[in-house]
């Protein structure tokens, strides 16, 4: 029982770890004077790491997000640049389940035993993922400092109708942390 139980917890521990979302920001910005942003683009050689349709579908949430921050997409001159950059390694998880079948034998009351015929079989499974990391970074136009980073890691679906889907939940998700949400 105690492995099925941390079985579980390693599971939930692997879960949790795959949707990551980390933040941080300028204490001293006014993020409420950004009405405008402007998208700079994507870090360089993006298109060797992500397809159009994914890239059109990150940048479309983000749009979204911020428009409903009350801040408007413009093609240039905007208050806010906003950059995005992403990586995704290759990653490979490894886990193991022990089955244990008690034997024949006896015991005492107070848990002390002898003898006693036992087998136990550990089970190892590995499985391949990508893992995909996007950082968003929001830089004053007139300063050119950054004002916020936004870093969310996540398994990335193989299923393109999947990604279609997770992709805004994921944005939203790291979209919270931004600073003008109060």
């Amino acid at each position: 029982m105690k492995s099925i139980s941390l079985l579980l917890a390693a599971m939930a521990i692997s879960m949790v770890s795959f949707s990551q979302v980390k933040s941080d920001y300028n204490k001293d910005a006014d993020f409420s004077k950004y009405k405008t942003y402007t998208f700079a683009g994507w870090q360089e050689d993006s298109e060797k790491q992500i397809n159009q349709l994914d890239k059109d579908r990150i940048q479309k949430a983000i749009r979204s997000e911020f428009d409903e921050r009350g801040m408007e997409f413009v093609e240039s001159d905007g208050d806010a640049i906003i950059t995005l950059f992403i990586v995704f390694d290759q990653k490979t998880s490894t886990t193991a389940y022990t089955n244990y079948n008690g034997g024949m034998g006896y015991g005492g009351r107070w848990g002390w035993g002898y003898g006693g015929m036992g087998s136990s079989t550990t089970t190892y499974s590995e499985s391949d993922y990508i893992e995909g990391t996007l950082v968003i970074d929001m830089y004053d136009s007139e300063t050119k400092d950054l004002q916020w980073q936004g870093i969310i890691t996540s398994t990335v679906k193989e299923n393109p109708k999947k990604r279609e889907k997770t992709i805004p939940k994921k944005i939203r998700k790291l979209m919270k942390q931004y600073p003008g949400n109060n």
